[in-house]
Parts: C-alpha cells; structure tokens; sequence
C-alpha cells in the first residue's frame, strides 16, 4: 500500500511537473517584485505611462513569446509536432529562470527541460540553443540599429547595415567546413557528440532562413515596444529610444545581467540611450532612469504574464 501511494506520488510530480515550476517561478517573481519594489510602487509607475498604453505594450511583448516558440517549434519539427502549448510552457519558464537568475545561468534550463519534456539530447539541444543565442545577438543589434542608420541618413551606414544584416548567411554556408574539420580533429569516440551539435544547426537553408526570419521578427517587435515605451515617456531623439531599447535587451542576452536585471536593465537603458544621443545633463539622465525603471517593470511583469498565460493554455488541452 505504502509502495502504491508513493508511486502515485511520484507520478503526480513527473506528469505535474512543469506546472509545478511555471507556479515556483511566478510565486517567486511576485515575492521578489513585492519585496524590492512592492506591488502599489510598480503600479503608480505605470500609472505616469497611461493605462491603455501599457497595457497595449504589455499585449505586444506577450506576442513575442508566442513567436519565441513558433521559432523553436519549427527548429525541432519532429520532437514537438502537435504540442505546441507544452512547449509554449517550456519556453516560458526558460525565460523567467533565464531573467531571474544571474549571469544567464538560467539558459541551463533549456537543454534540461527539452529533454525532458522533448526527448531531445542535450548536446542536440545545447548546439540550438548558441545558434539561437547568437541569431538573437545580431538580431538585437541589426533591429536596433536601424534608429541609428535613419537618423543619421548616411549611404555608408546603410551600405553597413546591409552587409552586418545577411552575415549569418555566410556563416551558416561555412558550417558544413566547421563540422567536417571538427571530425577531423576530434577523436573518433567523440562522433556521436559532433553529430547531436550537427542536429542542433538547421539542416538546410530553408530551415536556416526560417529561423532567422522568426528571431529578426521577434526581436523587431520586442524593440520596436520598447523603443515606443522610451518614446512616450519623453525619451528623444528616436535614435536614443532604440539605443535604450537596445542596450536594455542587450543586457538580457550577455552575461552581464544581476538577478532580476535589477539595476543591469535599467542602467544599460540609460547607457544606450546616451550613446544614440540623448541628453546626458542631470535631468537628462533622472529622466533616463524613471523610463528604464518603468520599461524594466514592463518586461518583468510580461514574462509573468507570458508563463501564467501558458499555464491557462496547457489546462485548455
């Protein structure tokens, strides 16, 4: 009897378990939120943004999570055909733990949980995950700087724009030659390792093209928000908006961040808003501070949103 009782247990975690972390993570987001900023200060913060406009910012980013997973569902065809909501689930707790714990220490959780949840090796998963990683990093930097390209005019920033735009291209053409001088100097135990990392990049150019027009589209409607945000909350000229934009996503994607982003976040908003020329006087730069800290209270609050959304959505099936 004692022996059924905890095997049913056992089985209650194993088929509960991603509702079981999705509601750790959200219990412990709240509690954190509450104890450094407390709940009536974040919403008297978003009460100077406006209500509609927050709420209509907060709608565009959860969009963003849903194109997040369409990309990672078209990455893995065969392992999440069909289950597009439980993966849905594990995208969203990897961006909460990826958010809430420092030095992206959270990106753990991506190879670990799409093995469990997806059956998917973890060198396989580990190897599309640097891909993405690194579509997102050029991703961020070639969408962000369109606000420096336009404002500046230049044919030779956009001549540059243009070339740093298809450089993942190149790259992925030269990957058949990285993974055959791989073989070569990797011993001959280690093939099954560089054919799971081989999985882990998109087969063909057409998988390719697909991946990086999702991570373009994501990371374009993300900073476009973001960028809106800083606009409305006085933020000038619309060049420093998407620097802010950018310096702010930046600082989620390279090991930088402090649990949370706090302090990170909003400071790198401020940091790349200066660089694309705004103001840097004192009241410049009080005011850079209020629009990070509110843009910061935005992503925070969306990731919530996003994971108790997938939660609804998983119970739905």
């Amino acid at each position: 009897m004692t022996s059924d009782c905890e095997s049913d247990r056992r089985s209650w975690f194993a088929r509960n378990r991603m509702t079981l972390l999705s509601a750790g993570a959200i219990a412990a987001y709240a509690a954190f939120v509450e104890w450094f900023w407390g709940w009536p200060a974040l919403l008297r913060q978003w009460s100077e943004i406006g209500f509609s406009s927050a709420v209509s910012a907060l709608v565009l980013l959860v969009a963003t999570y849903f194109i997040r997973c369409y990309r990672i569902y078209d990455y893995f065809p065969n392992e999440t055909a069909g289950r597009f909501l439980p993966l849905f689930r594990v995208t969203q707790v990897h961006n909460l733990l990826n958010i809430m714990l420092p030095f992206r220490a959270g990106e753990t959780s991506f190879p670990l949980l799409m093995r469990s949840e997806f059956s998917v090796p973890l060198a396989r998963g580990t190897s599309a995950l640097l891909v993405m990683r690194l579509l997102d990093l050029h991703a961020l930097l070639v969408v962000a700087a369109v606000g420096l390209v336009i404002g500046r005019g230049s044919a030779a920033l956009w001549i540059a724009w243009l070339a740093a735009f298809v450089s993942p291209l190149l790259f992925f053409l030269l990957k058949d030659h990285v993974i055959a001088l791989a073989r070569r100097l990797l011993p001959t135990k280690l093939d099954a390792i560089v054919d799971e990392l081989e999985a882990g990049v998109p087969a063909n150019i057409v998988a390719f093209l697909r991946a990086w027009g999702m991570t373009i589209l994501n990371w374009a409607v993300k900073v476009l928000v973001l960028a809106w945000v800083l606009a409305f909350m006085g933020v000038a000229p619309l060049a420093a908006c998407f620097g802010g934009a950018l310096g702010g996503e930046l600082s989620s994607v390279l090991p930088m961040h402090a649990p949370a982003g706090v302090g990170t976040y909003p400071a790198a908003i401020a940091a790349g808003a200066v660089s694309f020329g705004a103001g840097a006087d004192r009241a410049g730069v009080e005011q850079l501070a209020a629009a990070g800290v509110n843009a910061h209270l935005l992503i925070i609050v969306s990731a919530v949103a996003g994971t108790m959304l997938s939660m609804a959505l998983g119970r739905r099936r």
